[in-house]
């Protein structure tokens, strides 16, 4: 007998470039964007944004790479690297942070994993009601 409900967390999934969307994004997996989303985020797995991706809103999720241009709020669980084309306007709050030679980043960093885990907990929990 098959399971209907499984969660894939393996999953890749993918905003190409060019391609725009506004609203909201769940992800049970990574996910990658090099397009534009203005909205929110919420991927369980790991959160890429290419050199040519735009954010434009809210960031949750497990891991982050950033080598695009970001103005959100973002809550990483684990670890964000901003790389070196990246663009960061907002505040942030992770567990570990990585910043190479050449990013920018406007905002306040908060290192504190209570509260990353708090924000990342509620935002699944009510997804799930």
């Amino acid at each position: 007998m098959a399971k209907v409900n499984e969660i894939d967390s393996s999953s890749i999934n993918i905003l190409g470039a060019g391609t725009i969307v506004k609203g909201e994004i769940s992800a049970n997996g990574d996910f990658r964007i090099d397009g534009t989303l203005i909205g929110t985020i919420n991927a369980k797995g790991k959160l890429v944004v290419g050199a040519t991706g735009n954010v434009e809103g809210e960031i949750i999720c497990q891991n982050a790479d950033f080598s695009g241009s970001i103005k959100a709020n973002v809550s990483v669980l684990e670890m964000l690297s901003l790389k070196s084309t990246s663009k960061l306007i907002g505040d942030i709050s992770v567990n570990k942070l990585s910043i190479e030679p050449g990013a920018q980043f406007s905002g306040s960093c908060n290192m504190n994993t209570g509260k990353n885990t708090t924000l990342f907990t509620q935002k699944n929990e009510t997804e799930k009601s």
